[in-house]
């Protein structure tokens, strides 16, 4: 498995921007496809989006879209989430993840390894 460390989070006013970077440990970085998840308090854990092992194919959750962009470095072994036009429904904890499968998915049970977490606040 690989290991991920999430960074970036913080407390942050409704339409801002924040950048997420989750860095994974190992030499294998390249044959994983990543995601990011969130929850909320209270509330499962859910898809935000996700990315093919070399970044050519990106997926995200329809609440996300055209806010949110996900991208790699594989020669960083890292994988960012930018977060543009913040809303205050966006607040949750932040988990990057990774699957050593084919195809990208949105489903948890899909990916083999987590991050601990960053928090995300937006204020109103």
């Amino acid at each position: 498995q690989v290991q991920l460390v999430e960074s970036g989070g913080g407390l942050v006013q409704a339409g801002g921007s924040l950048r997420l970077s989750c860095a994974a440990s190992g030499r294998t970085f390249d044959s994983y496809i990543m995601g990011w998840f969130r929850q909320a308090p209270g509330k499962e854990r859910e898809f935000v989006s996700a990315i093919s092992r070399r970044g050519f194919v990106t997926d995200y959750a329809d609440s996300v879209k055209g806010r949110f962009t996900i991208s790699r470095d594989n020669t960083k072994n890292t994988v960012y989430l930018q977060m543009n036009s913040l809303k205050p429904e966006d607040t949750a904890a932040y988990y990057c993840a990774a699957d050593r499968g084919s195809l990208i998915g949105r489903g948890p049970s899909q990916y083999d390894s987590w991050g601990q977490g960053t928090q995300v606040t937006v204020s109103s």
